[in-house]
């Protein structure tokens, strides 16, 4: 391994692609640490520290700055993240699905892919000022602590400026991701979302080592003890070895040509269909349209608070739209991006068959079975792997910021952009007749990889 991460420096262009990438995620995290004009950051502080302390509330702040990587915490120019740019995709992708005038669009090719995108920034833009002046009416509402107000001098000129400030950060975000995409290495976007979630590691290491007793007996109910320390280290891994095979799960269908080789056999292929094929987009999706409830909630209005504490943050109700969201995404973004009808065609086309299986509408029914089945499969995963925080949080006592790491988007998030990572650096290495991370020269299957 170490002869590979050698190898990298030896090929100039993934040399240059990696430094790009490097250069532009730090400059990430050095905006992340430019606090809002006009906010009094200790009073924030500390008004976040108690809230931590009650449950719901401060679940709901610590899942919004996982994906702001700590900016919501710190209240920086970057504090709303990537998210709006998320939800403005969600939005897109279903409306593309069901409008037919966007479906229209979508099949213009190139030019109607970046007519979406450019409507999509536009939203991105909308929910920005939207989320922005919830968040921070919402700071200049609560009532001060040990005489401290939130911000500084609140008012209508404070909103305006916020909200510019804090949709420029994202839009900033955005343009570090496109930069990511064209001369890095890796998806600009989904890398930007895992260094903000690594960036909690330290913190979480740290609440992990101020609540170890290692007396047994200890009086403190929130201690970690050596047996629950093994534990969660035990779980850790157990979790991240199943995102991984998981992840890297394919239902392999062979497939035959009419064509004879020369040793007169004929030749075939096999049309990989991943387990997860979703990955990580279905469990982002739920979570980004269960955070809306939880915005609302900030309103101060009070009929519209009562009916939306239903849906607080780990409410039977909640978990059960929740883990429906997901079941329902990962059905949804498979069939966007699988047409079985249209791959039917193209093997009939081209002269291809499943063996045992006649061509066309019959092999278009065959793969909507099985692709349905292993969907179902890999739906069902990801809703075992959301609700894995909650259950370890109650069951070990340990807080969100820890928990997080065992299951949810975080670790699924992680793994699964580690390994698209992993898997182009592999094939740049390749490609350059160098051995990889794997030393028989295989190839290491990222979320896009077959």
């Amino acid at each position: 391994m170490f002869q590979a991460f050698g190898n990298i420096a030896r090929i100039p262009e993934l040399r240059k692609k990696l430094f790009w990438t490097m250069g532009l995620l730090i400059l990430f995290r050095l905006g992340s640490y430019i606090p809002l004009p006009g906010v009094n950051l200790e009073a924030v502080r500390t008004m976040l520290d108690s809230s931590k302390s009650q449950g719901s509330l401060g679940q709901f702040v610590g899942m919004l700055d996982m994906f702001a990587g700590g900016a919501l915490e710190r209240v920086s120019i970057f504090a709303l993240g990537i998210m709006p740019y998320i939800s403005a995709s969600i939005i897109f992708q279903i409306l593309t699905a069901i409008v037919p005038a966007l479906q229209k669009v979508s099949k213009e090719g190139e030019s109607g892919r970046r007519k979406i995108n450019q409507w999509t920034r536009y939203s991105t833009v909308a929910l920005c000022i939207f989320q922005a002046l919830i968040i921070c009416s919402t700071l200049q509402n609560q009532p001060a602590i040990k005489n401290q107000a939130m911000v500084l001098n609140p008012g209508l000129g404070f909103l305006i400026q916020s909200a510019i400030i804090l949709s420029a950060g994202t839009a900033f975000l955005m343009w570090l991701g496109e930069q990511i995409d064209e001369f890095g290495l890796g998806n600009g976007i989904s890398l930007i979302i895992m260094v903000g979630i690594i960036s909690r590691l330290p913190q979480a290491l740290e609440e992990i080592v101020r609540k170890f007793d290692p007396a047994i007996d200890s009086a403190n109910p929130a201690a970690i003890g050596p047996s629950e320390l093994f534990l969660l280290a035990f779980l850790f891994l157990v979790m991240v070895t199943s995102v991984v095979f998981v992840t890297e799960a394919t239902r392999r269908i062979p497939m035959q040509t009419p064509k004879r080789s020369r040793m007169g056999f004929r030749q075939q292929h096999y049309l990989p269909l991943k387990l997860n094929a979703s990955g990580v987009i279905a469990i982002i999706f739920a979570q980004a349209l269960m955070m809306l409830p939880n915005f609302l909630a900030m309103v101060n209005v009070r009929w519209l608070q009562e009916l939306l504490q239903f849906f607080v943050m780990g409410s039977y109700l909640y978990m059960t739209f929740y883990l429906l969201l997901i079941v329902f995404f990962s059905y949804f973004y498979t069939a966007v991006i699988f047409d079985p009808k249209e791959h039917a065609e193209n093997f009939k086309q081209y002269g291809m068959f499943v063996p045992g299986i006649r061509p066309g509408n019959d092999t278009r029914a065959y793969l909507e079975t099985v692709m349905n089945r292993i969907t179902f499969a890999g739906a069902v995963f990801i809703a075992i792997i959301a609700i894995v925080p909650q259950i370890i949080q109650s069951g070990l006592k340990v807080g969100f910021t820890i928990s997080d790491f065992f299951g949810g988007t975080g670790l699924l998030i992680v793994v699964g952009v580690a390994l698209d990572l992993i898997n182009r650096i592999e094939s740049h290495m390749l490609m350059e007749r160098y051995d990889g991370f794997l030393k028989s020269g295989g190839r290491i299957r990222g979320r896009r990889g077959e």
